[in-house]
């Protein structure tokens, strides 16, 4: 499990502005903490359980936006926790957690209810992105209004209105450039590999084709560098850096 420090993207909160709220469902005390530790630093507030009958408990009091679940529990089988958190959560984001990486689990976990799953092991970068996607989709969160513009020399990117200049001229983006550039921007001066890029703005959906990540940073670079001091650099072997022009 990978736990080197993550950037911090723009934080997430309720419609209303309070904190998400996340339970963490996982047998291994070790485990259940790390992540509740890494969702905290999120500013998210968080409650964990080691088991089914536990995991019902803490929801019906702390009503979780999300659940990260482990498929196998000591008291009974995720899925069926699953049916008890519906019934008491209809629009409860769930997160399986699983170290088996068949098609048949996978396709158990979604038909059940689940909204998606991360095989163990698993880095902790991906829960938390996962968990963002699956809350964002949902409506269930906004981006805080402190953290709605993203501005890295003269390149500005507001998240609300998904609008991006540059010098002060419009720039269009595709959505997925959009999102790109974004994950860029909040890494600015930071060497992001090709990997990491995919799982972060494609998630799994392209098993791995590192060509589509060249390809969109090449119709980036044509919208954002074109004719103007380039901002987006490659490292050889190491992947890609967007940082300020010099002036």
């Amino acid at each position: 499990m990978d736990t080197a420090p993550r950037a911090r993207p723009a934080p997430l909160t309720r419609p209303d502005g309070s904190p998400i709220r996340v339970l963490v469902v996982d047998d291994e005390p070790d485990l259940t903490e790390v992540v509740a530790g890494v969702l905290r630093y999120e500013g998210w507030q968080v409650r964990t359980a080691g088991d089914v009958a536990s995991a019902l408990t803490e929801a019906a009091g702390f009503r979780p936006d999300a659940v990260v679940l482990d498929v196998m529990l000591p008291d009974g089988n995720g899925l069926a926790a699953l049916a008890g958190l519906r019934a008491a959560l209809p629009d409860v984001c769930v997160l399986f957690l699983t170290a088996r990486d068949s098609v048949e689990d996978r396709i158990a976990g979604i038909t059940a209810g689940g909204d998606d799953y991360v095989t163990k092991p698993f880095s902790l970068e991906e829960v938390v992105a996962r968990l963002r996607g699956l809350l964002r989709r949902a409506g269930m969160t906004r981006a805080r209004d402190d953290a709605a513009q993203l501005v890295v020399g003269d390149l500005t990117l507001d998240e609300d209105a998904r609008e991006v200049a540059r010098g002060g001229e419009p720039v269009e983006l595709s959505p997925t450039e959009f999102e790109l550039l974004r994950y860029l921007m909040r890494n600015p001066r930071r060497v992001l590999s090709k990997a990491r890029i995919l799982d972060q703005v494609w998630s799994y959906d392209f098993g791995g084709q590192a060509h589509v990540v060249e390809l969109y940073i090449s119709y980036l670079r044509r919208k954002i560098d074109a004719g103007r001091p380039p901002m987006i650099h490659t490292v050889r072997g190491a992947g890609y850096v967007l940082k300020a022009a010099p002036r």
